[in-house]
């Protein structure tokens, strides 16, 4: 009996662990850091031995595959140990797809891919498919596949979903940018960062689509570089394309094969220009699933967006806040404040990965009264946007306090903090929740 030892206790550890007892492995997990209850109840259920609080190395350099985490870094010791004995370290997303014989739509970008894969699953159960949502969102596609069985997957998938992928291949993949982020993990070399990226296109066949921005410089930058096999559908703003998607007087055109497909921009649910793309990117792969037109125009008006991402939270006092902490990168923030339409209030901060704050100081110039900072050290803030910046906080309910006292009717108050949350919260989901907590309480 072949061993798998899984790293890594969370969604996706679990999953690949619960799906490799399935398929009758012999199955480890380990984990540095402690296991939440939920998870470890799962384990329980399905007789998967564990550990937690650190690595046994004995248990794990005899398996035969190891499916480690997207958290954990190639650089980590355990990592590099096991590639230098030639053992076979993937994803759980490379793991689940050895057993999946289902249709695969798969979503990555640095920006926007959240709601792009929600908007595409949405469109897909309303058009009444059998579909799955997972990769970097909801349930652990490979606990889907070990416990569930349908006819599509919609698939989030990050960068470091995508480094641990080798035999795996979208039948759909949708690229929407290519902006500078996790450069942490890419030895601070952009190039590694977009070759993972395009591991989307791996393995895929001329019968398959490729969906990408033809408005994102590094991605056509790249596409001229290499050679993709799938047929390629662009979208864009900014001109026409034969086949894809484009905008032309206020109206979304979407072009496949025979079949069209339009709409008014203005007619769709999710606000600012980087949602059209969104939509526009939706819509393709809904009309190469020849999902009827109707369908696509009633989903793309009616679909809700996703928690913390531009979400309307409260109007308190005439004054209205958003929780945007999602945007964990300068270019998501820079989508943020494009879409303001009030004077608003920035609250900035966290652990920072590299910033460059002169991409957005002339939206900030713009629209952005005061910035409030929510992280344990905003100096390159400070340094970045001067006398704006008028208060450091250390918690949501201060935050929030702050800007409430120097809010105005009429103001929209913006979290759309540029970095990752682990200076102070959990994940930008537990930040997002304690500022919307934190709003209730004014």
């Amino acid at each position: 009996m072949k061993r798998v030892v899984v790293l890594g206790g969370g969604e996706s550890g679990v999953g690949a662990a619960v799906l490799a007892k399935v398929k009758e492995f012999e199955v480890f997990l380990s984990d540095s850091g402690c296991l939440k209850d939920n998870f470890k109840a799962e384990l329980e259920k399905w007789g998967i031995p564990y550990e937690e609080g650190g690595h046994t190395k004995e248990k794990i350099v005899n398996a035969d595959i190891v499916i480690k985490s997207p958290g954990i870094p190639e650089t980590a010791p355990l990592i590099v140990e096991l590639h230098s004995m030639d053992k076979p370290v993937i994803s759980e997303i490379e793991f689940a797809g050895y057993y999946d014989t289902a249709k695969k739509i798969c979503i990555t970008g640095s920006n926007g891919k959240t709601t792009t894969t929600s908007l595409i699953f949405y469109l897909l159960q309303n058009a009444g498919l059998n579909v799955g949502l997972g990769g970097n969102i909801g349930k652990s596609y490979a606990y889907q596949v070990a416990t569930e069985k349908h006819d599509i997957y919609v698939l989030e998938l990050s960068s470091f979903q995508l480094d641990g992928m080798y035999d795996f291949k979208a039948d759909i993949a949708v690229l929407l940018n290519i902006t500078p982020d996790h450069l942490d993990r890419y030895d601070h070399k952009m190039q590694n960062y977009i070759n993972a990226k395009f591991r989307i296109t791996r393995n895929m066949k001329a019968e398959d689509c490729f969906i990408f921005c033809s408005d994102d410089e590094i991605t056509m930058g790249e596409l001229n570089r290499i050679i993709i096999q799938a047929k390629k559908l662009p979208f864009t703003q900014n001109g026409k394309v034969l086949q894809g998607a484009y905008v032309e007087e206020g109206r979304m055109n979407v072009r496949y094969g025979e079949s069209s497909f339009e709409i008014s921009v203005n007619d769709l649910s999710l606000e600012g220009r980087h949602n059209v793309y969104n939509s526009m990117a939706a819509a393709i792969a809904g009309k190469i699933m020849n999902i009827h037109n109707d369908t696509i125009r009633k989903s793309l008006m009616t679909f809700q967006g996703v928690e913390h991402r531009l979400e309307k939270v409260l109007s308190v006092g005439g004054v209205l806040y958003i929780n945007d902490s999602k945007a964990t990168n300068v270019n998501s923030t820079w989508y943020a404040l494009e879409s303001m339409t009030a004077p608003t209030i920035l609250i900035l901060g966290g652990k920072d990965k590299g910033n460059d704050y002169s991409e957005i100081a002339q939206l900030v110039e713009k629209k952005v009264k005061a910035i409030v900072c929510l992280g344990v050290d905003n100096t390159k803030i400070h340094a970045a946007f001067g006398d704006k910046v008028v208060a450091d906080t250390l918690s949501a309910e201060d935050c929030v306090k702050k800007c409430a006292q120097i809010a105005k009717p009429g103001d929209t108050v913006l979290l759309s903090p540029c970095c990752a949350s682990f200076d102070l919260f959990k994940s930008y989901e537990d930040r997002g929740k304690q500022f919307k907590d934190a709003v209730r309480k004014l």
